[in-house]
C-alpha cells in the first residue's frame, strides 16, 4: 500500500522550492508545512503511508532543506505565510487538509484564515496557539521578546547549532523514545542550515515569533466560527507544548478528536505506527473529495 514519493523543484515567485509529493494528482490534497529546525523530510514516512488515497504535498520552506534562501525574502511569520499561500496558488490547490505542527501550524492557520472555504480538515500535532499553557522551554524566548538585548539575541543564536538541533529533536524525550530517533535528523538539517546567512535568518525568525502571540486570538476565533473537522494527535513529552497545550484546543473545538500518545514534539519519528491509522480513519471520514 505504500505509494512512491517524488522529489521536485518548482519556481514560486522566483524562489526555487523543493517539495515532496505522493499520491494520485486528482486525489484529495493533504498539505504538509514543516516545523523548525526540519524540512519536508519530516514527512518522508507519513507520505507513502497515505499516498494511496490522498495527494500529499510537502514543500521545503525558503531557507530550509533544499529550497533556496533568497536575498530580500521576509524572514518573518508573515513572510512564510505569504509564501505558503503562493505555493498553493502555483500548485493550483483549491481545497486541502492541513497538517499543523510547530512553526508550520502558524503558517497553516494563517493560510486557513485567508481562505477558510478551502480547508477541508485539520490534523494538529504539537502546534500551540494558547499562550496560557505554553511550556517551560519558551522561557528564554519570552525573556528576549520582553527585553530584546544583544546578549539575549546571542543566546538565541547559540541555539542554532548542531547540538541545539539535537536538543530540539530529542532533548525532552525519555530514553525509550530518544533511541528511536536517528541522528540523521539533526545532522542532515544542521548540514543544510550551517551557513552564516541561513543561521542569521533563523534568529530573525525567532525574534519575529513574538508576533505570533497576537495571532492566537484570531486563530482561536477561526476555529470557533468555522469548526473545521479536526484530529489532534499529541506528544506530551514536549517542553514547549505539553499535554495542556493539546487540551486547550477543546475550548474552541469541543468536537475535535484528541489522542495523547507516548511521544514528544516530533511524534512522527517515534510513533508513526500509531499516527497513520488515526489519520487514515479521520481523513477517510472527512476528506474524500
Amino acid at each position: 500500500m505504500h505509494a512512491p514519493v517524488t522529489h521536485r523543484t518548482i519556481d514560486v515567485d522566483g524562489i526555487q522550492t523543493f517539495y515532496r509529493e505522493a499520491g494520485p494528482p486528482d486525489a484529495p490534497v493533504f498539505l504538509l508545512p514543516h516545523g523548525y529546525p526540519c524540512s519536508s523530510y519530516e514527512f518522508r514516512d507519513l507520505m507513502p503511508a497515505l499516498g494511496d488515497r490522498w495527494r500529499l504535498l510537502a514543500p521545503d520552506l525558503p531557507g530550509f532543506g533544499y529550497s533556496a534562501a533568497p536575498e530580500g525574502f521576509s524572514w518573518t511569520f508573515d513572510g512564510y505565510a505569504d509564501f505558503l499561500e503562493r505555493f498553493t496558488h502555483v500548485m493550483g490547490l483549491s481545497r486541502y487538509a492541513l497538517y499543523l505542527h510547530d512553526y508550520g501550524s502558524q503558517f497553516g492557520l494563517r493560510l486557513a484564515l485567508r481562505a477558510p472555504e478551502r480547508v477541508a480538515a485539520l490534523v494538529i500535532q504539537n502546534g500551540d496557539i494558547y499562550e496560557d499553557v505554553m511550556g517551560p522551554k519558551y522561557a528564554m524566548l519570552r525573556a528576549y521578546w520582553s527585553d530584546p538585548t544583544p546578549e539575549g539575541r546571542a543566546k538565541l543564536a547559540a541555539n542554532v547549532s548542531e547540538e541545539g538541533f539535537r536538543d530540539e529533536f530529542v532533548g525532552d524525550l525519555p530514553a525509550h523514545l530518544a533511541e528511536r530517533v536517528s541522528p540523521d535528523l539533526w545532522k542532515l538539517h544542521w548540514s543544510l542550515m550551517d551557513t552564516p546567512g541561513r543561521r542569521e535568518n533563523v534568529v530573525t525568525l525567532f525574534e519575529d515569533q513574538a508576533t505570533t502571540l497576537d495571532w492566537f486570538a484570531k486563530e482561536q476565533q477561526y476555529l470557533r466560527e468555522n469548526r473545521p473537522p479536526t484530529l489532534i494527535v499529541w506528544g506530551p513529552h514536549d517542553g514547549y507544548m505539553p499535554e495542556e497545550s493539546a487540551r486547550a484546543y477543546l475550548r474552541d473545538l469541543p468536537d475535535a478528536e484528541l489522542h495523547v500518545l507516548d511521544a514528544g514534539h516530533w511524534a512522527l519519528e517515534t510513533s508513526l505506527g500509531e499516527i497513520v491509522p488515526l489519520v487514515r480513519d479521520f481523513l477517510g471520514r472527512v476528506h474524500t473529495s
